[in-house]
């Protein structure tokens, strides 16, 4: 029996577990923001269609401009792509042939992205024992021989946030061993955008920061993110790109999301209320639960952590298993931050499952 790798995959999941899918299913496999997408989108939707009749432009324009006016970096820093999947899958490529450190449990598209273009990937196994943080002094040993380093920052599954301090030493090393250092700030807009480090991108050429518009704007549909580094190593990576690469739809809807400030900070507030109840909830039925940062935490149940993810499967609850996460091993189970309604019905459901055991 083979799960599905990413979560948002529900229909799928209840095929390969040979369980039957209720008629409702609340999903708190996918992390994206619950509000949905903003406002200004909505109303601007008739608008948008008008771009249907057009090809978009090659460079990403108008949100290549917007991106780099929101992070006050120069145009020529960034590459925009067809969601952050592309935009790793592009990374992969210049990697071919060379050895590449990853620090597990983490996504695990860089690892599938790397492997298929050929790059010997290295793991560094963060410990279970020490809370999964960065295993420090084993990266700083292996940066030598690396010609890249992966960091997902806030991590994924872990939501954990390593420290400025932290960064800023494997940066440096890894610049003194001309080693290239990618950050993967997916949910970093989830933390606070002063903790992105694209600020640093200036003083190392070295550094690569990834970015997703998907889950803070709740627009994994149309596929949007993007890429800042040194202008060079950005125009390396875009002659790896197909020409009109991102659609002009998507490069639009991105301008109006990088303005909704409001909407940001809502959707942070809601996060951290709702990550706090629910690592309250779970402790106290004496389950382990990691600090995350994000808009979703992880939990290890006192209980057989196999049944209680089936049996919320059977009441039309999907969590995101662990099987895939390198030394998590299907012990861990992640839980996306929904609606209220939402966190009340699954805390509902588990502290009826928890009396039961």
């Amino acid at each position: 029996m083979r799960l599905p790798e990413h979560g948002a995959n529900s229909k799928r999941l209840y095929v390969s577990m040979n369980i039957r899918m209720p008629d409702e299913v609340l999903d708190f496999s996918e992390n994206c923001n619950p509000a949905g997408p903003p406002p200004s989108v909505v109303e601007a939707w008739p608008t948008l269609i008008s771009t249907l009749n057009s090809y978009p432009d090659p460079d990403g324009q108008p949100f290549r401009s917007a991106v780099s006016l929101f992070h006050q970096v120069d145009e020529q820093q960034v590459l925009v792509g067809n969601g952050a999947a592309e935009i790793l899958s592009l990374l992969a490529g210049s990697y071919r042939g060379k050895r590449v450190l990853l620090i597990d449990p983490t996504f695990s598209e860089y690892r599938a992205t790397l492997e298929v273009n050929g790059a010997e990937v290295v793991s560094l196994q963060a410990s279970e024992a020490e809370g999964f943080q960065l295993p420090m002094r084993q990266i700083l040993e292996a940066l030598p021989e690396a010609d890249a380093l992966y960091i997902c920052t806030p991590n994924n599954p872990t939501g954990l946030l390593p420290s400025k301090d932290e960064l800023l030493t494997i940066i440096e090393a890894a610049k003194n061993s001309s080693t290239d250092v990618v950050l993967d700030e997916a949910f970093i807009d989830f933390v606070d955008e002063s903790k992105s480090f694209i600020p640093q991108v200036a003083n190392y050429p070295n550094l690569l920061i990834v970015r997703s518009m998907t889950k803070m704007y709740a627009i994994p549909g149309i596929r949007l993110g993007y890429i800042i580094a040194h202008p060079e190593r950005i125009k390396t990576l875009k002659q790896r790109a197909s020409h009109w690469h991102v659609n002009g739809l998507a490069a639009e809807i991105g301008v109006l999301c990088l303005q909704e400030e409001a909407y940001r900070q809502q959707a942070i507030l809601h996060a951290q209320t709702e990550r706090l109840k629910m690592a309250q909830f779970l402790r106290s039925q004496g389950c382990e639960v990691l600090d995350s940062s994000a808009n979703y935490l992880v939990m290890k149940p006192l209980q057989d952590t196999k049944k209680l993810y089936t049996d919320l499967l059977k009441q039309g609850i999907v969590l995101r298993h662990s099987e895939n996460f390198r030394g998590m091993d299907g012990h861990w189970l992640r839980i996306g931050m929904k609606s209220k309604p939402m966190m009340a019905t699954l805390r509902e459901a588990m502290d009826q499952w928890f009396k039961q055991q």
